[in-house]
């Protein structure tokens, strides 16, 4: 399976600071993947909100392509706002 998503990041006064794409490559069944994704210039200590705005890629052996945000599950354990 592949998936990739937009997210968008909020600065600390709610406002859209930036669009990317977090492109998860392939994808194990069944096993949690870590990885690391590199948002140069962006201070960590200003973001207050990342919002998974879509997939824009979902696919893999009988794989829908609403699956993916149909199936995400978000949760975080910093200050950062997190979620769909």
């Amino acid at each position: 399976s592949k998936t990739a998503f937009e997210i968008a990041l909020f600065n600390e006064a709610g406002v859209v600071d930036r669009l990317t794409v977090l492109d998860f490559k392939d994808l194990p069944v069944s096993k949690t993947k870590v990885t690391r994704f590199d948002l140069a210039g962006t201070d960590c200590a200003e973001v207050s909100r990342v919002l998974i705005n879509s997939a824009t890629e979902c696919a893999g052996a009988s794989v829908e392509p609403a699956a993916c945000m149909r199936g995400l599950k978000t949760s975080t354990r910093t200050t950062i706002a997190f979620g769909v």
